[in-house]
């Protein structure tokens, strides 16, 4: 899942690239030591910026999707990252593996939903009780699951109840991440009718 929100690779590999090139200018190459700390520091510095995680939204014209619509899906995207990050996380303290899958597929769908929300914006207002109810309390319900099975008697009657409302959890995740299609799809259904009924007008039936 692409990580929308940052995290601190950047820093740590601009840590290690820095720790590796200032002892092998200074030994190998003969560098004095304080130019090599400078070298060092240039490209520390220099790695942080090249990768640096793609800031939301990244690249488009505020204007032309309109600067209120782009704060709006920013905000909601921002504020349901963690649930996100906590419903992928929490796949991998499940043991059951059909439990991990279905968990694991919730936050792929998760990712669809960010991904085309990016894409398009506008779309936000679709999904926004996906975002702000629906993945929080699934990251909830599978944190839960793996909580319960920690247990050395994990009461089955429980685990299967938040199983179930895993899976329905799973057609609702679904259920939004195609909503954000069928609307583009109501677009193209528009730009057709418009097409036709131009070239009926321009060319004949």
């Amino acid at each position: 899942m692409r990580n929308w929100f940052g995290n601190d690779w950047n820093w740590i590999v601009a840590g290690l690239a820095a720790a590796i090139v200032v002892p092998m200018l200074s030994f190998f190459a003969g560098m004095p030591i304080w130019i090599a700390a400078i070298i060092g520091l240039l490209v520390f510095v220099g790695l942080i910026f090249v990768l640096a995680p793609k800031r939301l939204f990244e690249g488009l014209d505020a204007k032309a999707v309109g600067r209120g619509r782009l704060e709006f899906a920013r905000d909601l995207l921002s504020a349901a990252a963690p649930a996100a990050q906590r419903l992928e996380a929490s796949a991998g303290q499940i043991a059951s593996k059909e439990t991990a899958k279905r968990v694991r597929h919730l936050a792929e769908i998760a990712a669809d939903v960010f991904a085309k929300v990016e894409a398009n914006p506008e779309s936000a207002g679709t999904v926004r009780r996906f975002l702000s109810y629906y993945l929080p309390r699934a990251a909830e319900v599978a944190e839960g699951f793996a909580t319960i099975e920690a247990k050395r008697q994990p009461d089955a009657a429980r685990l299967q109840e938040v199983g179930l409302v895993l899976t329905k959890l799973e057609d609702a995740f679904v259920h939004y991440s195609d909503s954000l299609v069928e609307d583009r799809l109501d677009t193209l259904d528009t730009e057709l009718r418009l097409i036709q009924a131009s070239l009926k007008e321009d060319i004949g039936p």
